[in-house]
């Protein structure tokens, strides 16, 4: 069971607050405001949390990407039925 208590009122009834989470099994919400701020939560359940954490942080990457290898050159050239080739020069051309 989850209570919501303003900190005002928590700091007048924390020893109370706490008996109630670590005997009773409840939760209990720190709100300012209206507004949740913090949890009093019991050691054990404090960590659970943290194996869960862990747990998420030691999962293995289960997507691959799907990126894939570019076309190679020959395989386009086939594809489009290009005959020629440009090479460049070859390293004993003498060029003006």
């Amino acid at each position: 069971m989850t209570h919501d208590v303003p900190v005002t009122q928590a700091r007048a009834e924390l020893a109370e607050l706490i008996n109630r989470v670590v005997y009773g099994g409840e939760q209990v919400v720190l709100t300012r405001h209206g507004k949740p701020l913090v949890a009093l939560v019991s050691a054990a359940d404090l960590q659970r949390l943290r194996d869960l954490d862990a747990a998420a942080d030691e999962r293995p990457i289960v997507a691959v990407s799907t990126a894939t290898t570019p076309p190679s050159a020959t395989g386009e050239r086939r594809r489009f039925g290009i005959v020629a080739e440009h090479r460049g020069p070859t390293p004993g051309d003498r060029r003006p």
